[in-house]
């Protein structure tokens, strides 16, 4: 009996031991799943949109050397503006729809800076999908300096490793209207959609690579519009094997953060290959932000510099192709239309748009020269019935009939 007990007694401590081991291994990965799992909940969300490249793999990118600060010159914003037949109350959709930043730049002048939910000028906030337009910037660059040849070369010439692939046969011009073909789930409230199983990848730090290689076909390439996060990572692979041994972050540094003079540090979310989530995984300030979009409202130039081809930003904001036209579109899944990882919202004369899940916005306006930014942690964002998209469009349109007069 006693002899047993002892048996047991050490088993009990191998397993403890054991089991130890096994955590202080996988602890990390196992807290980033935890986060990938809980990311959107509502006591987390806001932490998490401005915390995540602390936890997960990420490359930083350093503020300019000589930062450029917009001047400021603060106006009051409208407490209604109109919206369908009635108004939309400023503050309370502010609230409602979990806003943690707006900014309104207008004429080179910053009207508008307002933070909530603890957020503030220095913190970092996670792009989401409005990352997919820097990258659309990058692939024009690249094409400006002879790193790729052209958008109607197969994403393949460059990425051998789709080859066999559902983006075999896709062109990098495809990928960047977001008609590839490619099959993918993008339902956030779906636990097992394709875009929350690439968030469980993500927590791993396994191969995006692998992850965009292993999707399948659904529909001939160039025909029908329809979002799919994955095809800015191809896109994203595309740049990485063009422009090595430079990397994406790299890229970005020296062709648009420095030359922009971003005040404030970036950081790209990236796995543990050193790939970046081309998709989605920058984390920048809010007036950095802002620095971009004005950047496309001027057509690429900067203080007398080109940074970005005006020609490529034209193209890119310019529908191309029946399944890429705003409204009812029997060739697309949205309403909206899409440009070169750009929205190009309906009833738009000159505006477009980048775009992130739980509402991350840059709103461009070029003819009233006004630009605004929105950063959001809303736990809500999958709820039906809310209306957020005409909501959303509805306060920037306000804002700019507002500041305009």
């Amino acid at each position: 009996m006693i002899i047993a007990k002892r048996r047991a007694s050490i088993a009990s401590m191998i397993f403890i031991v054991i089991l130890m081991l096994v955590i202080a291994l996988y602890w990390q990965s196992v807290s980033r799943l935890w986060i990938a799992v809980t990311l959107y909940d509502e006591d987390k969300i806001v932490d998490n949109f401005v915390t995540l490249y602390h936890t997960f793999e990420s490359n930083r990118i350093p503020p300019a050397d000589t930062p450029f600060t917009f001047p400021v010159a603060r106006k009051p914003m409208p407490e209604f503006v109109p919206f369908q037949e009635s108004e939309l109350n400023i503050s309370s959709f502010l609230k409602e729809s979990g806003t943690t930043g707006l900014l309104l730049i207008q004429d080179g002048e910053i009207r508008v800076e307002e933070y909530f939910q603890g957020h503030e000028e220095s913190k970092l906030h996670i792009s989401w999908s409005m990352g997919k337009s820097f990258v659309s910037a990058l692939i024009g660059i690249a094409i400006d300096e002879g790193y790729i040849k052209s958008i109607e070369q197969q994403i393949t010439d460059y990425v051998p490793e789709l080859v066999g692939s559902a983006y075999d046969g896709v062109t990098i011009k495809h990928a960047l209207q977001m008609s590839s073909g490619v099959r993918f789930n993008e339902d956030y409230g779906d636990f097992h959609s394709d875009i929350n199983r690439f968030s469980r990848i993500i927590a791993f730090g396994n191969s995006l690579d692998e992850f965009t290689a292993s999707l399948e076909r659904e529909r001939q390439p160039g025909t029908y519009n329809h979002y799919v996060s994955i095809d800015t990572q191809a896109l994203g692979m595309v740049l990485d094997r063009a422009i090595s041994p430079k990397r994406l972050t790299d890229y970005l540094q020296e062709k648009l953060w420095h030359p922009l003079g971003m005040e404030y540090p970036a950081y790209w979310l990236k796995d543990k290959y050193d790939m970046e989530l081309a998709l989605g995984g920058l984390h920048v300030a809010l007036r950095d932000y802002g620095k971009f979009g004005w950047l496309y409202l001027n057509k690429g130039s900067w203080q007398g510099q080109q940074l970005v081809p005006a020609e490529w930003i034209a193209e890119s904001i310019t529908p191309d192709g029946q399944h890429t036209l705003p409204g009812v579109n029997a060739y697309s899944s949205n309403r909206e239309g899409y440009g070169y990882q750009w929205w190009l919202p309906e009833g738009a004369e000159d505006e477009f748009l980048a775009r992130g899940i739980y509402h991350q916005f840059i709103y461009i306006d070029p003819d009233k020269r006004i630009v605004i930014v929105k950063n959001s942690a809303n736990h809500r964002f999958t709820q039906r019935g809310h209306n957020w998209n005409a909501k959303h469009m509805a306060l920037f349109r306000g804002l700019v009939q507002h500041f305009s007069h």
